[in-house]
């Protein structure tokens, strides 16, 4: 593995649409070489930044770190390049590992086929010269190797996350069905929410939207809450370098003067939200109430931005149509001189909201495929219209 100050390539992995965000969001935090993949953003810095973009990034799942690329005609090339490979680099015999594979193309087809060959020449290979194998650990792992073949061309990386990068570590309670944390913070970084306005989710569920707000407010780094990261548990790990990069990354908080505040119907859902914020460490940025959005109006005559999840009609049982015809309503009639965002699967429901979206974005929520859309409500004529 790589000295402290010495450069190599990343891979960070993240949801379809999310790219661009994600590497703005390298770029800032100084990684060089950044280049947009599909799903991935490809970059380079040292040992000190692979723990400064696992710490903060907002909208990465993993930030791989490639230590062998080949090509590979059929399993059995696979398993000859993997036994070339300089295994001691980064494993020994008492090293507990696991393999998680994905392929595209014609020629590997099985990605859990894939993970067993690697598996398997890794340990023939320890078992063959010193008579003894590494155990493999599917939970928690000393090593987490990620497989990625597309095509014939393979690409063998030490995963330095661990668990996905979603897992902040503040969300102990949730509901039926809740947001993933890093596709709430991408939603809201498309919005264009920096923290320069009060910021309303009308259906805030267990609050992961205003928890991921409030983070990107005060620049909070997204992953200060989490347990652990899979590099914990590298030969090289260095603890002296994470506490300064932590420590570096907690000097630029900042203050936060609007208000970020979150709506749910039901008392059960307002208490889970309340102890996720609590969790996170945000009670001050975060006000909780428990309100009907379709009975509610828009407090005061400043700018106003809402960023929600509503329900699909996949997991809650809901009147769809009608649902999103009273958001539409509720929109028009009662929240002049706002912006409204709202991420939703139901291309059908979409047509009853009603209005006319000014931005549609084509994103997935996990496996659904999805639009971001956005309305302007304007506070009287078109001419009167709020500036983001």
């Amino acid at each position: 593995m790589s000295e402290r100050n010495q450069n190599f390539k990343m891979v960070a992995k993240t949801f379809f649409g999310f790219e661009k965000i994600l590497a703005n969001e390298l770029r800032n935090l100084g990684a060089g070489k950044v280049e947009i993949g599909v799903r991935n953003v490809s970059f380079e810095g040292d040992k000190g930044f692979m723990y400064k973009a696992n710490l903060c990034c907002r909208t990465a799942i993993k930030i791989l770190k490639p230590i062998a690329e080949f090509r590979a005609m059929d399993e059995d090339e696979l398993y000859r390049r993997v036994q070339k490979m300089n295994l001691r680099s980064f494993m020994n015999v008492k090293t507990t590992f696991a393999i998680n594979a994905t392929v595209s193309g014609d020629i590997f087809t099985h990605s859990q086929y894939v993970a067993f060959k690697v598996k398997d020449a890794i340990v023939d290979k320890f078992r063959k010269e010193e008579k003894i194998r590494p155990d493999v650990d599917t939970k928690h792992p000393d090593v987490r190797l990620n497989v990625h073949i597309q095509g014939y061309w393979c690409t063998i990386s030490l995963d330095s996350s661990g668990a996905s990068l979603h897992h902040r570590g503040y969300r102990t309670q949730t509901n039926i069905a809740p947001i993933n944390e890093a596709l709430a913070a991408g939603l809201i970084l498309m919005s264009g929410w920096e923290g320069q306005s009060d910021l309303l989710d009308p259906m805030c569920g267990s609050g992961t939207m205003l928890i991921e707000a409030a983070m990107i407010a005060a620049n909070v780094p997204a992953n200060l809450n989490r347990k652990e990261f899979a590099f914990e548990k590298w030969e090289d790990w260095d603890p002296d370098l994470y506490d300064l990069i932590e420590a570096s990354a907690l000097k630029k908080v900042r203050d936060f003067k609007y208000k970020i505040i979150g709506y749910d119907k039901a008392p059960s859902v307002i208490s889970k939200a309340k102890d996720n914020v609590k969790n996170a460490q945000l009670e001050d940025f975060i006000t909780i109430k428990e309100q009907n959005f379709f009975e509610s109006e828009k407090e005061g005559d400043d700018f106003l931005q809402l960023v929600f999840n509503p329900p699909y009609g996949e997991r809650l049982p809901v009147a769809i149509d009608e649902f999103y015809k009273e958001i539409g309503d509720t929109l028009k009639t009662s929240y002049p001189g706002s912006h409204a965002w709202f991420i939703t699967s139901n291309m059908e429901a979409l047509k009853h909201v009603g209005l006319r979206p000014s931005r549609k974005i084509k994103l997935y929520n996990g496996s659904l495929e999805s639009r971001l859309v956005k309305y302007e409500m304007y506070e009287g004529s078109r001419k009167a219209k709020y500036q983001e």
